[in-house]
């Protein structure tokens, strides 16, 4: 440690340390509150993989926008990156993960969700299902 260096300021090395597990909850939240990340997964799950197709297919997303997107989705184990070859132009895709493909069960129920509200079959506060439990009262 140098003279003007805190205690505090060391670091263990972590280079090879596998990443702490992202508790689901979190990770829901972080995903389901960008409508872009849900857009992306969309399409990746409908067999979209390259970065310039999902940029295509958003209109209104920039690629920075789309990148750390694909990043975060990256890091949390939803997508896997792939590059393909070594020197400019390298072909890049993206695909979901099987824990992708099992998080995007949980983005088809939302959306089931969705349809059966929006068809009646469901009221917002539940009064359907409560109907039903107390048989058609």
């Amino acid at each position: 440690m140098g003279e003007h260096e805190p205690a505090t300021s060391r670091r263990p090395d972590t280079a090879n340390a596998a990443p702490a597990p992202v508790p689901v909850a979190s990770m829901v939240e972080s995903i389901v509150g960008c409508k872009w990340s849900i857009r992306l997964l969309q399409l990746c799950a409908e067999g979209n993989h390259r970065p310039s197709a999902l940029l295509r297919a958003c209109t209104g997303l920039s690629a920075k926008v789309m990148n750390e997107r694909l990043r975060k989705m990256t890091r949390f184990g939803i997508m896997h990156r792939t590059v393909h070859g070594e020197k400019p132009p390298v072909e890049v895709e993206y695909r979901l993960t099987p824990f992708g493909r099992r998080f995007m069960g949980i983005l088809e129920e939302v959306q089931r969700l969705q349809q059966a509200v929006e068809c009646g079959a469901i009221g917002k506060t539940g009064e359907a299902a409560e109907k039903t439990r107390r048989g058609n009262a």
